[in-house]
Formats: structure tokens, sequence, C-alpha cells
């Protein structure tokens, strides 16, 4: 099932979602609070897996901008994670994560993520692989670039991966990092990653 979440019990999270991008992109309006934010990303997150709504790979190709994230934190009482508050991200730090379908090798498509602030630039690119059913990309960064005024100064393999470029696709998704998607619109989506977090991302114009 693929929906673009326009059912009447989704307007009013959609509504603070969409209010949220339209107000980080300075397109008007006022940036609701974090709590509200967060609040959406569950209800969103909530209907999604009621609704079983299942997003194709082609859907999240192209550039998103990090608008909106929750930390999380242990609680050793009751051996879980909690929800932090969530923040707006800066935009003097502006981070992006973008993805892209490999002309040359079907199925075998790709991840980046960039964080720059002010003339420096530091990019980590790498295989990924998508689980339709579950709207579950796994992910691992091998590349690492930098640069300094729009100038390339280091680029190279790294190891901040837990398994080699070649074996990724051998890997199950225990092992490896992850964002399981549950709101994808043509201007924002939104995800909780491995660790428990929850992510907004608006695309990039």
């Amino acid at each position: 099932m693929t929906t673009d979440l326009t059912s009447t019990a989704t307007v009013d999270f959609l509504q603070v979602l969409s209010q949220a991008a339209a107000a980080y992109r300075g397109e008007g309006g006022k940036l609701p609070n974090a709590a509200l934010v967060v609040d959406a990303l569950l209800a969103a997150e909530k209907a999604a897996k009621q609704e079983r709504l299942a997003y194709n790979f082609e859907s999240l190709v192209g550039k998103w901008r990090l608008c909106f994230a929750t930390g999380t934190r242990k609680v050793r009482k009751r051996g879980g994670i909690v929800l932090g508050k969530g923040l707006y991200m800066p935009k003097f730090a502006a981070a992006q994560i973008s993805f892209a379908s490999s002309e040359q090798d079907l199925g075998r498509d790709e991840i980046a993520n960039q964080v720059q602030v002010g003339v420096v630039l530091v990019k980590l690119t790498g295989p990924t692989k998508y689980l339709g059913k579950k709207n579950l990309l796994a992910f691992d960064f091998t590349q690492m670039q930098v640069s300094l005024f729009n100038r390339v100064i280091y680029k190279g393999q790294i190891r901040s991966g837990k398994v080699q470029n070649g074996d990724f696709y051998n890997q199950p998704i225990a092992k490896l990092p992850f964002f399981a998607f549950f709101v994808v619109t043509k201007d924002f989506i939104a995800a909780r990653g491995r660790g428990g977090g929850l992510a907004l991302w608006i695309r990039e114009i």
C-alpha cells in the first residue's frame, strides 16, 4: 500500500510538520514549538504503522536538509531509552542528507551525509539497501571528503562503518545503521534512526 498521508486522520500532524518545514525554509509563518513537532512525528509514525504505509526508494531520491531532530537518553531503571526534547537545527551549521540511485549497478543505491559550517564542508558517502515493505533504509559510510572554500583538501576511504564496502550487501540489517521512514512527501520526510531518535528533513530547493 502506497499513500501520501492525506487521510482525515493525518491532517493535524501533517499541518504541524508542513508548518515547521515552511517556516524553517523561510516561506512565512511561525515555527511550531519543539514539543508540538515531537508529538506530530510520533503521531505520524503511529499512523504509518497502523495503515501499513509503504514508500519506494525513488520517493526518497534527492537532497534533504535536516530541519529538526530529537536525541535519546538511556533510562537505567527502565532499561530502555526515551526521546529528548527535540530541537531545530541551527542554520549556520547546514546538515544535508541525499539519496541517489546507482545508474551503473541496479539496486546498489547511495547515501551522502554532509555538514557545512562556514567555509568548511565534511561529506560522508556510502552504499544503501532499502526494504520497501518496512520503509527501512540501511546504510554504511565508507568515503569521506573534506572541502575548504569549495576546494577538496581530503578525499579517501574511512572505516567508520562496520563492514567493508564490498561486504555491505551481505550483512543483515541488524548489524547496520538504518532509518525507518514513516513520512515521505514531496516537501519533507521523517524517520526514526536505529538509536531511537526522530528526524525531520525538508527538500532542498
